[in-house]
């Protein structure tokens, strides 16, 4: 058998930096290869080297480097463009990135197939919507009539699968393409990938969600600083890992089992002390929110008390992202209030809304786009700071303590969020987020853009601040391995409706609406027992 892909030694360095080193890679017809690792170790860079991606100042080296059975140590540009789309597929995690804003789906799709010659235009296009409906693109003559931004996140996605399949290559590229995605979008896109398995396409598949790995794969290589540092069976790797870096990696994963245990330390700590909730904090009472004809927020009601955290899931366009914007005070309610303290945003005055707002604060996703470029971390630190009624004199000490408190030196007070690891900057938003001295901390997905282990340190961060600080946590989020491992209660919205709400362990165990069922049953699952990671540890 000819394998697609066939490398030895492969060495790749950027100026004085080697970023992979060594490297030995096979993948075979049909077969799954995934590559984990998290953001640094050298997977993306491993993977578009081998579509010519690496850029010009990238040295690439190595003993044997195969691409479908031809030597590609020397291709030119053009030799690369002959193989990209045609003979190697490639997806990426951003869909709305990767798709050209200016032209519709449909002319996208088809792109490949006028590149390389295959069919012509009017052809191409007819096969576009084809393409479009094989990967479960509903009324796809109408999708291919539309620009990407019109589209979901889940079809946007889909819309990319389909231009990297449109000239059937033997090998399919797929760097992160699920990460970013709801659960039950994932699984559908799982599927799909699943499904070209089946008709014989071979797959190399980037990720550091070892749940989709476990699910897709039928050999993992573990990549840390550049190295292959562990490879094998998917089924021996995961459930016997030898390296430990392998079952730090497995041992962060969040689930119902490390509830109430530290994620980052080696091994397993001993369980956190139940806590005892305080007093109401945050109260939505019949909230409601509308915008034109539609029905984003429909008379949604919880409470939140001190000490508590309260995980919020549901599907992008459940309303959730909606229901945060109002209880935090920055959008009016067409019905219905929310109170913070007791206190209903719209009983205030703007000064009243300013003062009490340093009570409620929210910590993003993304927390580079909520920072200013210009500013470094003691700017941000100290503009929070003032909204916290601080003396300028005595901001410094207190920017300092912060970091301290959220794990970070001084020195990165001087430093822009830019030149931060994700990690880092996440842990900065907390810090500014904790600066006026909030109650309650709304997490709008903070941890969904992270790596494991680092998300493992954001969430033992996380707990530990609400331990010590006795403060309230709205946690909004997809990811309901996380949601389950941090929440005390969890509530479930769909359609702008809360479905069901309840204590998580008891949700999650015997959840009664169908759409929450759908829901736990779309969450990948690494398929080796904890037990025997531990025997390993």
């Amino acid at each position: 058998m000819t394998a697609l892909v066939e490398v030895e030694k492969l060495t790749v360095a950027f100026g004085g930096t080697t970023v992979v080193r060594d490297v030995a890679l096979r993948v075979d017809p049909g077969e799954c290869v995934a590559i984990v690792g998290e953001s640094g170790s050298g997977k993306s860079v491993t993977a578009r080297t081998l579509l010519g991606l690496t850029g010009d100042g990238a040295d690439v080296r190595a003993e044997t480097f195969r691409v479908d059975g031809e030597d590609a140590t020397f291709h030119t540009e053009r030799q690369w463009r002959a193989i990209r789309g045609a003979r190697i597929g490639f997806v990426l995690q951003d869909a709305l990135q990767s798709l050209d804003p200016l032209r519709p789906v449909g002319r996208e799709v088809a792109e490949t197939l006028r590149l390389h010659g295959l069919l012509p235009r009017k052809e191409a296009r007819a096969r576009a919507v084809e393409l479009l409906r094989a990967v479960g693109v509903p009324e796809p003559e109408l999708r291919a009539t539309q620009y990407p931004h019109e589209l979901s996140g889940g079809l946007r996605q889909r819309a990319l699968i389909a231009s990297a399949i449109a000239a059937d290559p033997p090998l399919l590229i797929a760097d992160e393409p699920t990460t970013a995605l709801d659960v039950t979008v994932q699984a559908q896109i799982l599927d799909l990938l699943e499904a070209r398995r089946r008709t014989g396409t071979a797959l190399l598949l980037i990720s550091h969600d070892l749940a989709v790995v476990s699910r897709l794969a039928d050999r993992v290589l573990v990549m840390k600083d550049g190295e292959v540092v562990e490879e094998g069976a998917t089924a021996d790797v995961l459930d016997r890992p030898g390296h430990p870096y392998t079952r730090t990696l497995l041992a962060a994963v969040p689930d119902g089992t490390t509830r109430g245990t530290r994620l980052s330390a080696a091994g397993r700590a001993a369980p956190r002390p139940p806590r005892e909730p305080g007093d109401v904090v945050l109260e939505a009472r019949d909230l409601t929110k509308r915008f034109g004809d539609r029905t984003a927020v429909d008379a949604v009601s919880f409470t939140l008390r001190a000490g508590e955290t309260l995980g919020l899931v549901g599907e992008s366009g459940s309303g959730k992202t909606t229901l945060a914007r109002l209880v935090l005070g920055l959008l009016d309610p067409d019905g219905g209030e929310a109170a913070v303290d007791g206190r209903p945003w719209g009983e205030l005055t703007a000064k009243e809304r300013r003062a009490l707002r340093r009570h409620v604060q929210v910590v993003y996703q993304d927390p580079l786009g909520s920072f200013d470029p210009r500013w470094n971390v003691r700017r941000v630190l100290h503009e929070a700071l003032e909204v916290g009624d601080v003396p300028k004199r005595d901001r410094d000490a207190r920017a300092a303590a912060l970091l301290d408190q959220v794990g970070l030196p001084a020195a990165t007070l001087d430093r822009r969020p830019r030149t931060l690891s994700g990690g880092q900057r996440q842990r900065v938003a907390i810090a500014r987020a904790l600066a006026p001295g909030p109650r309650v901390l709304v997490c709008d997905e903070p941890v969904s853009a992270l790596d494991v282990s680092v998300q493992a340190q954001v969430l033992d961060l996380l707990a530990d601040l609400r331990d010590e600080l006795g403060m309230a946590y709205l946690f909004v989020s997809h990811h309901l391995g996380v949601v389950q491992h941090v929440s005390d209660r969890v509530a479930v919205m769909k359609d702008g409706v809360i479905v069901e709400t309840g204590p998580v362990a008891d949700v999650f165990a015997a959840p009664r609406a169908a759409y929450t069922r759908a829901l736990l049953a779309a969450i990948p699952r690494i398929e080796p027992s904890r037990t025997s990671l531990e025997a390993t540890t």
